[in-house]
């Protein structure tokens, strides 16, 4: 194993999912979607702690049972509708701090996201230690122009950006969104900043076939429907 850092995994998993009902222990072709979370940490071998942070003690057992630890159950402030993937790794990072272990980087993995593998996670901690970046995550590519976007008011179109209206697709800059899968950071930038997206971060560029938002039982079936495709 790698062990050149000391390097945390966080999973963070409230059990207070409402658009999808126990999401981040449903079923996702024959396991729970949480494994392929932790499945993909311990593959990379990179990790000296691989943990679930979770309220609930259903997910708390899955997730023993597929090889992370849950050292500490997480707090009423972190398990509401409000809590920030920021509030969750502060938690965990500082109740790590009071037991006297400190890590010099941190990986936040979802856990719905099956698309995530050892691979990408490497790569991604490469690029952060290579560029001496605050934080590194998956980003994908806008299919579309983002600067030729329309916005509708009163059932009334028109463009965002009227400068890009007659502006072809090549000449155009590309745009990239967060992959919404996760994030390495370096832990004493992010108890600086309080912030994952610094001016000092780097990406690594997945296919829109390999990521997913997965917030509804819509994104749901489209998430099967890529996994089967890939697999």
């Amino acid at each position: 194993m790698n062990f050149s850092q000391n390097n945390l995994c966080i999973i963070p998993a409230r059990g207070g999912s409402k658009r999808i009902p126990r999401k981040n222990i449903k079923d996702f072709f024959g396991k729970p979607i949480l494994a392929y979370s932790i499945q993909a940490a311990t593959e990379s071998n990179l990790f000296k702690e691989i943990i679930v942070s979770t309220d609930d003690d259903e997910i708390a057992e899955m997730a023993k049972k597929f090889g992370a630890t849950v050292p500490f159950m997480r707090s009423a402030k972190t398990s509401d509708d409000f809590a920030t993937t920021v509030d969750v790794i502060e938690e965990v990072v500082s109740q790590y701090k009071n037991i006297g272990l400190t890590f010099d980087t941190t990986c936040c993995i979802y856990p719905c996201a099956p698309f995530v593998n050892a691979n990408k996670i490497t790569n991604a901690f490469n690029l952060l230690n290579e560029k001496k970046f605050d934080s590194v995550f998956p980003v994908v590519a806008f299919g579309f122009p983002v600067q030729r976007a329309l916005k509708l008011s009163e059932e009334k179109l028109s463009f965002i950006q009227p400068e890009y209206a007659l502006s072809r697709s090549q000449d155009l800059e590309k745009a990239y969104h967060d992959a919404g899968q996760f994030y390495w950071i370096n832990t004493n930038s992010f108890l600086s900043t309080k912030k994952i997206v610094s001016d000092n971060c780097g990406a690594i560029v997945v296919s829109e076939m390999e990521a997913q938002d997965i917030d509804n039982e819509s994104d749901w079936k489209l998430a099967e429907l890529k996994y089967q495709l890939l697999k």
